[in-house]
């Protein structure tokens, strides 16, 4: 594995992100979820079985991942901006592999630039943030927890009491998991580590508020999907959380969207069942009648 530090600004900040490469052939670009434990290291596991044929390249999103993050009030268009720019970077494709809240910015964009996707691999793609997929609806009041995250002093306390070690475990336990003792030891230390890397809290809870939800409604969301030109596939487990597994029986109904449903997994299918999803790829990205 090669690993290299990409550098991208943003309102004049550089910031350096994390950038995998593995294997040889044509061209797979990893991106994983948003989230406030997420980094591109949630990839690897799908990445390394996907090298056996492709040159996979994992990157991390600006804001997440594991390196110190800037003082940003982070906003979808910075992910259409970055994302825009690692597609040129990168091109040509043979396909993206996008998870979580991943997969509505490169499903977007793949609206946008369609000659610059192959094909389009959407794993538990998610369109709105937790927050806002528990009450149904986005509320005034996310915007205050905003303001009081950005706070010097008790911002850092709010964040921390939300990303401690019982939370994260619950959380991840209920959501993202099947295994709910998947998360322990070193994995858990690593995801931990991530929640406490300089700056992060700033995107963390844009994510879990909504504030970086690029789209308002499922309508719009499907209407993209309707709309794309880029042969796709949509992934996800039979086990994900019902509101979330909503929205994708819905994605999932519309012609041309390929499906796949896997006995097992929820939001991190990808990272805990890696063979089951590559299983499900390799077809897709080898059959030229779909």
């Amino acid at each position: 594995m090669q690993t290299e530090q990409l550098i991208w600004s943003v309102d004049g900040k550089a910031i350096e992100l994390g950038c995998d490469w593995i294997g040889q052939g044509p061209r797979v670009l990893l991106l994983p979820a948003l989230s406030s434990i997420s980094t591109r290291r949630e990839m690897r596991p799908l990445q390394a079985r996907l090298s056996a044929k492709y040159q996979t390249v994992a990157v991390d999103w600006p804001g997440f991942g594991d390196q110190p993050r800037p003082r940003h009030k982070w906003q979808p268009a910075d992910y259409a901006s970055f994302l825009r720019y690692l597609i040129e970077k990168l091109t040509p494709l043979r396909a993206v592999v996008a998870a979580g809240h991943g997969a509505v910015f490169s499903l977007a964009c793949a609206c946008a630039f369609p000659s610059d996707f192959g094909r389009l691999v959407l794993v538990a793609p998610t369109w709105r943030g937790p927050l806002p997929t528990m009450l149904n609806e986005h509320r005034p009041w996310f915007e205050r927890i905003c303001e009081m995250v950005d706070q010097p002093v008790v911002g850092p306390l709010l964040y921390r009491l939300n990303v401690n070690s019982l939370v994260v475990r619950y959380m991840a336990a209920g959501h993202v998991y099947s295994d709910r003792r998947w998360l322990h030891g070193e994995r858990l230390r690593e995801k931990l580590a991530v929640t406490r890397a300089p700056g992060a809290r700033f995107s963390s809870v844009r994510f879990v508020t909504g504030k970086l939800d690029p789209l308002a409604t499922r309508a719009e969301f499907l209407d993209l999907a309707r709309r794309c030109p880029v042969q796709m596939l949509l992934i996800y487990g039979a086990e994900t959380p019902s509101r979330s597994q909503g929205e994708m029986k819905a994605l999932a109904s519309i012609p041309g969207v390929h499906n796949v449903t896997l006995p097992l997994g929820k939001l991190s299918v990808h990272e805990e069942f890696p063979d089951l999803v590559s299983a499900a790829i390799e077809p897709f990205l080898l059959n030229d009648s779909h």
